[in-house]
């Protein structure tokens, strides 16, 4: 029983060396991160680098001990779970392990223990040599680590080796969650091709130009992810707004390769141009989304006509519709569409969107029939303080909404001309009147605190709180 607590109290008051030496006697067959230390905050905002860098040391201390002195009397760990760790970008732990270095040590750990465990196994062949009929010794079980793996190029060729060479070693890295970035299309490949396929859930893979063609070999690696629910594809780099008989094939391949996907609940194809051909895309899946990101998608009213009638409104949960102007022709498909998800809606992105106050009117009934918000995000937006004031009162009947991202008001912007920067094409904002935004931000946050609803949250600052995810929804 002391077990869990201590670790609890170690990890949060940064005492390596205990964590150390209760992870080589640890009495359970399963050591899961986030379950032990509590909530996901608590993660975030203590120091956690040596601590996590502790437990894969002492594993790896485990599993020699195992292969040198079989019987050995240690550990009963046989999973250990590293999954859900918070990158400290996100959070207050200046000295805390990023997902890419904690991805670097575990790979290391991996590569390190099948080395110690080829070279044991060779200097045991050497004394064996000769005897005839010698038993081998029995291979110890090993521990599986799961966890959420982030590589780029730099840290490509050791998560790979770690992958190859530990799948059926001591120390076994299982993927939960796959983030890639600005890697080659051959390394995305190998590295699919080497996972676990029991235990993937999302593949990211973002800053990419991988185009048509590029997902056209990427996709059917995919098939093999039987748990695979998340797909990312943001900055793919797949422009379709000009057709061409070889579009048009892309786009039937990338529709097939989707449909083979039967878990899938969300997508992501942010700044794809994909005008007009959303429901060619869309077409071939098995089941509806729960989770669409369109965001800078150069989207058609043809588009959300297709989504509001399609099997995915009701079953919505979470869309973002950022960087497209319903400031024109796309305003009325957007209201039609936020009628048929307004059952299932938490979290709604409309950032970068041209609206002004009249277009925020036009909405605020269709909003107002999403009892389930939590999120909205209206960054970027040309409305003023009245109505956002307005916005504020006619939502607070909405009982799960708790966070806002609002944009400055136009009235708190100097009444000055745009400056122009000599010899460039790039216009500038007009500088902010600080005291006009300290006295709108004084009444928004007066309204809210008139209102009762502590659990509120309005803010003009888009970073920082943390977006919800798709799989805590």
């Amino acid at each position: 029983e002391l077990h869990p607590v201590l670790f609890q109290a170690a990890f949060l008051d940064g005492r390596p060396l205990v964590l150390r030496d209760l992870v080589s006697a640890w009495p359970f067959p399963v050591l899961n991160f986030q379950r032990l230390v509590g909530r996901r905050e608590l993660l975030r905002d203590h120091p956690c680098k040596l601590c996590v860098q502790a437990v894969i040391l002492a594993v790896v201390a485990q599993l020699r001990r195992e292969l040198e002195e079989p019987g050995h009397d240690s550990s009963r760990l046989r999973v250990l779970d590293m999954t859900g760790l918070p990158d400290p970008a996100s959070g207050r732990a200046p000295d805390g392990m990023s997902v890419w270095s904690g991805t670097v040590a575990l790979a290391k750990a991996c590569v390190e223990v099948s080395k110690h465990r080829r070279e044991f196994q060779r200097r045991g062949s050497k004394r064996h040599k000769g005897r005839s009929g010698a038993a081998a010794a029995p291979q110890p079980p090993g521990v599986d680590v799961h966890a959420d793996l982030f590589v780029n190029g730099t840290s490509y060729g050791i998560l790979r080796d770690a992958l190859q060479s530990g799948a059926a070693g001591p120390l076994r890295l299982k993927c939960r969650e796959f983030q890639a970035e600005k890697l080659s299309l051959a390394g995305i490949v190998s590295l699919l091709e080497s996972m676990d396929p029991s235990c993937v859930r999302r593949v990211d893979l973002r800053f990419r130009n991988l185009g048509l063609t590029g997902l056209s070999v990427i996709l059917p690696h995919l098939s093999r992810f039987p748990e695979l629910r998340s797909l990312k594809l943001q900055y793919s780099n797949v422009d379709v707004r000009r057709p061409t008989p070889e579009s048009a094939i892309g786009i039937r391949c990338l529709a097939g390769q989707l449909g083979m996907l039967p878990s899938l609940r969300e997508l992501n194809l942010g700044s794809s141009r994909l005008s007009g051909n959303l429901r060619q895309i869309l077409c071939d899946l098995q089941a509806p989304l729960e989770s669409l990101e369109l965001a800078f998608c150069s989207l058609v009213p043809a588009d959300l006509a297709f989504l509001s009638q399609s099997f995915h409104a009701p079953a919505l949960k979470r869309l973002d519709l950022s960087g497209h102007d319903f400031s024109q022709g796309l305003l009325e498909p957007l209201r039609l569409l936020l009628e048929e998800t307004s059952a299932s809606l938490l979290h709604l992105d409309l950032m970068e969107c041209r609206m002004a106050d009249s277009h925020l009117d036009a909405l605020l009934p269709t909003l107002r029939r999403c009892s389930r918000l939590r999120f909205l995000g209206l960054y970027g937006n040309s409305l003023s303080t009245a109505a956002l004031k307005d916005l504020l009162q006619k939502t607070l009947e909405l009982p799960d909404l708790h966070l806002v991202v609002y944009p400055f008001p136009v009235d708190c912007y100097k009444p000055e001309p745009p400056r122009r920067v000599p010899g460039s094409r790039r216009i500038y904002e007009e500088p902010m009147d600080g005291e006009r935004l300290a006295a709108a931000t004084a009444e928004i946050s007066q309204l809210l605190a008139n209102s009762g609803r502590t659990d509120l949250v309005w803010t003009y600052n888009p970073y920082g709180h943390g977006a919800l995810d798709y799989f805590s929804l």
